[in-house]
């Protein structure tokens, strides 16, 4: 009687009774959806605020440091992260990750001088490292990579609610309530994915054979901080010739020259040198990179035009960025059910790059004459672009390596489009600059000089104060900054889409719901 009902090994059944039940998946899922949104909401919520915060706490000359040292803490720790969950299990480094983020939030809320905030915000970022490569690598553990695509539109959908909400939050919260809540807002949620996260995420529990690579770590972290650095200051604080910058160059160079050798002997290498061996995963990092190069340029530049040029308020600026969020999180969602349903996937980086650059080459003809519903279509294209990118870039670096290694293909993956980032509004900005700064010079001579020696983006209140000849020449300038800035972008998509070209599609691990299961 028993060989009667006994399940053959590699059946249907035993499958099933070794896969979690789909709607435990979908639990952790919503779970970690919020993780997301703790980590993009973070700067998108406390940029509002920052006028407020300088006005109670004073030291506005540091208060570039508020969001730089979270962002030197979350690029810093992103790999670390991802390792850490790798050698001893990802449900403990995540929520890890979830508690330093919600004391350094707490802390952050309780600041009682600039300083205190930085170093807070600090703690913060080393928190919120973990949360994004921590979302990505369990649900490369928890789902085949055929049948992850349906989640792709969910990430992207809270990334577009993000960035859309997150300043009117911000807003909101600063206006009503005060500016400490604009940290404060980060505990509900937190708690919410702490308490979801530990009921319903089993993942088997890990016990590394070999010690965490320190010298490895320290390296790339050091490399890491030098060029997030040279991408803050440069043209900004320092001049890109100046001594500091070379010297932060120089020492990023020859710490990440260092970390290269020292991953080669490493027992448990901080970011496995194997990893680059797989052409699809190598691809992926470029494109993630250029992709992340692109996005977060474009997001800093077309609200300045829109606020320049447009006559938007900074608040609807915000919201004029619509129809490229929504063009990206309807594109990301039918792209993940199109790579389930059929398995195939190339076509997407190669889609994506060619309405990328279509989008960026678009955007760089608007002038001071452009409307707003031709510079809304113009930035859904680019959307579409970025949709198809968004989550299709992970999925296939995730699809590239062994499973032992789904963090650290996470957290590489992460770190490339966050360096991508850091560049892109480091070099967009500083040709921006440049090119504002020169038409200023032309057409309104010395006094249009005078008006953006400082800085080259003027606010609002600003910008009504000027005379009308400078001002309108401040707008035809802002043209041409972004023009400049969007031809850049425009030759970086174009970048992706030749690296797009050389992926190979490989089979997704995993089956579709309807198909076999693969042996």
């Amino acid at each position: 009687m028993a060989s009667a009902v006994a399940v053959e090994p590699g059946s249907k059944e035993q499958r099933a009774a070794q896969e979690p039940p789909q709607r435990s998946v979908r639990v952790v899922v919503f779970a970690l959806m919020v993780a997301i949104l703790l980590a993009m909401l973070d700067n998108m919520i406390v940029s509002p605020a920052m006028p407020t915060i300088v006005g109670d706490l004073g030291g506005l000359e540091h208060l570039s440091w508020v969001v730089t040292a979270y962002t030197l803490a979350t690029a810093a720790s992103t790999p670390i992260w991802g390792k850490l969950g790798d050698m001893y299990g990802r449900k403990g480094a995540f929520l890890t990750s979830i508690v330093i983020f919600l004391i350094g939030s707490a802390l952050s809320g309780l600041a009682q001088d600039m300083g205190q905030l930085i170093g807070f915000r600090a703690i913060q970022g080393l928190g919120a490292g973990g949360l994004m490569v921590g979302v990505m690598a369990i649900i490369g553990e928890l789902v085949p990579p055929r049948e992850r695509g349906k989640y792709m539109g969910m990430m992207t959908g809270v990334m577009a609610v993000a960035m859309i909400g997150g300043p009117l939050v911000g807003g909101t919260l600063t206006d009503h309530l005060g500016w400490r809540w604009a940290f404060y807002i980060n505990l509900p949620l937190g708690v919410v994915a702490l308490f979801m996260v530990s009921a319903v995420l089993h993942l088997p529990k890990k016990q590394a054979s070999g010690r965490i690579d320190y010298l490895g770590a320290a390296l790339l972290t050091v490399g890491i901080t030098s060029f997030v650095l040279v991408t803050t200051w440069g043209g900004t604080e320092y001049a890109w010739g100046s001594a500091v910058i070379m010297e932060l160059i120089g020492l990023g160079v020859a710490a990440l020259v260092g970390f290269y050798f020292v991953q080669q002997k490493a027992a448990e290498p901080i970011m496995p040198l194997r990893i680059f061996r797989s052409r699809n995963f190598t691809l992926m990092a470029v494109i993630g990179f250029l992709s992340g190069f692109v996005m977060f340029g474009a997001m800093l530049f077309l609200p300045l035009y829109q606020q320049a040029v447009q006559g938007a308020s900074a608040t609807n600026s915000g919201l004029l960025l619509m129809p490229m969020l929504l063009a990206m999180m309807a594109v990301s969602m039918v792209a993940g059910r199109v790579t389930t349903s059929t398995g195939k996937y190339k076509l997407f980086p190669i889609a994506g790059s060619v309405l990328m650059g279509v989008g960026l080459v678009l955007l760089a003809q608007m002038d001071t004459e452009t409307s707003r519903l031709t510079s809304g279509i113009y930035m859904a294209v680019l959307g579409a672009g970025m949709g198809c990118l968004m989550q299709i870039t992970m999925l296939v670096a995730q699809n590239s390596v062994e499973m032992k290694d789904m963090g650290v293909a996470s957290s590489s993956a992460t770190l490339f489009r966050t360096l991508g980032s850091s560049f892109g509004v480091a070099v967009m900005g500083a040709l921006f600059n440049n090119r504002v700064q020169d038409e200023m010079a032309e057409r309104a001579g010395a006094a249009g000089g005078k008006v953006t020696e400082q800085s080259a983006q003027l606010d609002a209140a600003s910008l009504a104060k000027l005379p009308d000849v400078v001002r309108g020449a401040y707008q035809h300038a802002v043209s041409s900054g972004t023009h400049a800035a969007f031809v850049l972008g425009s030759v970086m998509a174009l970048a992706a889409l030749c690296a797009a070209v050389f992926v190979r599609e490989t089979p997704l691990r995993g089956s579709a719901p309807a198909a076999p299961a693969d042996q």
